[in-house]
């Protein structure tokens, strides 16, 4: 069976990968294949991210991001698709009472019921990724296509690929428990544990096609 893999890739890093720093040097392909079944003759891989800004608590983090891009790049079956961050400064309600001051914080004056927040949403990737799932079901792109998320933004654009285009759409889901709007949507769905990241990390150096080596960050070990 033909097989495209969409991955969420902010998803999977929050739910699976940020708290695993030693499983952050992915390799998708390998980790696709690795779960399902070896009917799925897997033909491509795209991959939806956002660059990270540099932040004062982890200014090295755009630097990180860049060589695991770059680690992405060498697999001849997998596409980058980039969206953007939009930073804002709302004023948002304080939970009543607060709950989260950092330690020995000090409020001199009467309660506020609203503080200024910087606010970062992504924009892009998972509108990009359900368009290219809705495409690629109306071109007779793939006969299955597997989706790596816990959105349930995505429901719609599966369902649209599954009733009304007639393709086979899975989940392979980072979490223990899927939202259920999405299994309800999905054709088959699987889940990701711990062992297959740990059986899907690419060599802790790899050289690109121009020769260029690439190594794995040493703090994600």
């Amino acid at each position: 069976m033909r097989t495209i893999v969409y991955i969420d890739g902010f998803n999977l890093y929050y739910r699976m990968l940020k708290e695993r720093p030693s499983k952050k040097w992915l390799n998708p392909l390998a980790l696709a294949t690795r779960i399902l079944q070896p009917s799925h003759n897997i033909i491509h891989v795209n991959y939806y991210i956002a660059r990270v800004s540099a932040r004062a608590h982890d200014p090295l983090a755009p630097a990180r991001q860049a060589t695991y891009l770059k680690a992405l790049e060498t697999v001849p079956e997998i596409s980058i698709h980039e969206g953007s961050f939009m930073t804002s400064e709302p004023w948002m309600p304080l939970a009543q009472p607060p709950q989260a001051r950092p330690a020995g914080y000090i409020w001199n004056q009467p309660e506020p019921n609203v503080v200024k927040v910087i606010k970062s949403e992504e924009k892009g990737s998972d509108v990009n990724l359900g368009a290219h799932l809705v495409r690629d079901a109306f071109t007779d792109a793939f006969d299955v296509a597997v989706v790596i998320t816990n959105d349930s933004d995505l429901v719609e654009p599966m369902r649209i690929a599954i009733a009304e285009a007639g393709k086979r759409v899975g989940l392979l889901v980072p979490v223990k428990y899927p939202t259920q709007s999405l299994m309800n949507v999905a054709s088959f769905y699987l889940r990701i544990r711990p062992g297959h990241l740990a059986h899907a990390q690419f060599p802790d150096t790899i050289t690109s096609s121009q020769g260029t080596i690439i190594s794995k960050p040493a703090s994600w070990v």
